[in-house]
């Protein structure tokens, strides 16, 4: 078994509207110009260097922006242009959240489940409802019907409906999903973070920001999964990790088989649960936490240092894939050196430039989501959106066709906008063979 990674490409209406409360990027970098084409190509180099380390990589597209379907429901009518004009003067964040691009954080798409930790062993998918904030939660339904297009073969695959989207049962996917195992191929411990139970109090009254995902999400998620349940952990996010900035658990948090490398406040309890996750690997594990003395949870979550990618290299040792913005930390660097020369699975590290997409809160672990499958799985799932040299190409020459160098808010009212995005995505569904997908929703 070998573990995928499926990166969302980054798509043409990519902008900086500050529409997510919690993360501290997108609210310093709100209203700036973006670079639509540099923020695609940054992401699609990254899949390039995952697939040269012989790290298996595929693509998953962005969504049809503006999302004009959500207007309709909304009730508004007329020709798109007079939609958008009359969203922008009810609400600009209405305009800009039905041209958000935030599906390119597929981290955020789907809780995923091994087939050797179901007990039906079919691989498990659950959309994300993420129904704290409109602008995600209007991706459900476009990736349930994505999943189910990749992943086709019930022989292999259960795709799951996103659960209801009530507040109660929040869910934020993988980003507060991690699996631990010794090997892909062996069943082992899969870990749920949540930072509020659900049916209660939103959250401790005097915090700062707002706890997402919730316990019940995270327990229906498991249970529908078929899992089993001694070999499952359901933790609790810290509230200073929360209120820090960490609006999801993988900016504080990364696992790869028997390896974690976390902060120390990531996790409430935080020292019980390790001492658990030792017992039942034996301690033939390797958790390696980082002080606040170390790394303040501010400067973490600045660098985004453990939402690095940890990944697994032919040769058997592990690989970081980390932000630029850690070589430019002296703090980070310390603690990356550290860790290298420690004794640990952990002996590379590559420096990724993803900074179009850190400015909204994204770095590399946000941007892909990790499968694990058997050669019958990967076989059985849609070969088209599997990276290779010809479909890098394909997508850098399509990028630069059809992306602009910049994207202001003002933008948001230009009917030639709505051209050019339907356009780009007609040509890439036949690019990556998903039929007529953005017509069907």
């Amino acid at each position: 078994m070998s573990e995928i990674n499926f990166d969302g490409l980054v798509g043409p209406t990519h902008n900086y509207a500050g529409l997510a409360y919690g993360n501290v990027a997108s609210i310093t970098h709100a209203k700036q110009i973006s670079n639509p084409r540099l923020a695609a190509k940054q992401g699609l180099q990254k899949m390039r260097l995952l697939m040269d380390l012989g790290v298996p990589q595929a693509v998953i597209p962005p969504q049809l922006r503006p999302n004009f379907a959500l207007l309709r429901e909304l009730g508004f009518s007329g020709k798109p242009e007079q939609m958008l004009q009359q969203a922008n003067k009810i609400n600009p964040a209405l305009l800009a959240t039905v041209y958000s691009a935030s599906s390119m954080w597929t981290a955020n798409m789907a809780t995923v489940s091994p087939s050797c930790d179901t007990q039906d062993q079919t691989v498990h998918f659950t959309p994300a409802n993420m129904t704290m904030n409109l602008h995600r939660a209007q991706e459900a339904a476009f990736n349930y019907k994505l999943l189910q297009r990749i992943f086709s073969d019930p022989k292999h695959f259960t795709v799951h409906q996103p659960l209801p989207a009530f507040r109660d049962l929040s869910d934020e996917g993988a980003a507060n999903h991690s699996l631990l195992c010794t090997d892909y191929n062996m069943p082992g411990v899969e870990i749920f973070v949540y930072g509020r139970h659900g049916l209660d109090a939103y959250r401790h009254v005097t915090g700062k920001y707002p706890a997402r995902q919730t316990q019940l999400a995270s327990t229906a998620n498991m249970l529908n999964h078929k899992l089993d349940q001694t070999k499952t952990m359901l933790l609790q996010q810290s509230p200073e990790a929360i209120d820090a900035g960490a609006f999801h658990n993988d900016v504080v948090f990364v696992a790869n088989k028997n390896v974690i490398f976390c902060h120390q406040q990531a996790i409430a309890g935080w020292d019980e649960a390790s001492a658990a996750i030792n017992k039942f690997f034996a301690n033939d594990c390797h958790i390696i936490e980082v002080s606040a003395k170390q790394l303040s949870l501010e400067e973490a979550i600045a660098t985004y240092l453990f939402n690095s990618q940890l990944v697994s290299l032919t040769n058997g040792d592990m690989a970081l894939i980390a932000p630029y913005e850690c070589k430019e930390s002296d703090a980070a660097m310390n603690v990356i050196n550290a860790v290298l020369a420690d004794k640990n699975p952990i002996k590379h590290v590559e420096f990724v430039q993803c900074r179009q997409s850190m400015h909204n809160g994204g770095g590399p672990a946000c941007l892909r989501l990790r499968v694990v499958l058997t050669p019958r799985q990967q076989a059985a799932c849609l070969q088209s959106v599997l990276l290779t040299d010809d479909l890098y190409k394909k997508l850098d020459q399509w990028i630069d066709k059809h992306y602009r160098e910049q994207l202001a808010a003002s933008d948001f009212l230009d009917p030639q906008l709505i051209v050019e995005v339907q356009t780009a995505l007609d040509e890439l569904s036949k690019i990556l063979q998903l039929g007529n997908i953005y017509s069907e929703l």
